[in-house]
């Protein structure tokens, strides 16, 4: 499977959190792409959501399954998100989104093309952390389905 990880906002290079991400990417083993997008124009509010919800979707590959990470989503535990991806790779999926917003959130289009909108709890984590997490719960996934002890239970 491919995954992808598309965010709203630029990582500052070399960061704790992109040293953290290419770790979890490396070991992972699957092609995991971060792309990262960024409304130029001097937008606030809704219009703003809706411009950066159309920039994450530009980036969802064809037939895709799409995550979008949202406090305000489905909780699951790491086993439950790894069974659902890995029902998804059985009937044929080749490619999965994890879509992450900007500071006022996914616009109601990308919530409605999501095929999981999903919480990683009710605290608000920083955008940047956010990209370190997704990418350790792909690593985390891909253990758990290989059978592998990185994940305790």
């Amino acid at each position: 499977m491919r995954m992808l990880i598309s965010a709203i906002g630029r990582m500052k290079k070399k960061s704790p959190e992109e040293t953290l991400i290419e770790e979890y990417i490396r070991k992972t083993r699957w092609p995991v792409t971060v792309r990262e997008s960024e409304e130029k124009r001097a937008l606030s509010g809704d219009a703003l959501k809706e411009a950066e919800g159309r920039l994450l979707l530009g980036t969802v590959p064809t037939g895709a399954k799409v995550v979008a990470l949202d406090e305000r989503g489905e909780m699951l535990s790491s086993c439950e998100l790894a069974r659902k991806v890995a029902h998804w790779r059985d009937t044929g999926v080749e490619d999965v989104a994890f879509l992450i917003g900007g500071a006022n959130g996914h616009a109601e289009a990308v919530r409605r093309r999501a095929d999981l909108v999903l919480s990683f709890g009710r605290m608000t984590l920083p955008h940047m952390l956010m990209r370190v997490v997704a990418a350790e719960q792909i690593y985390r996934i891909r253990t758990i389905l290989d059978g592998h002890p990185y994940h305790r239970e």
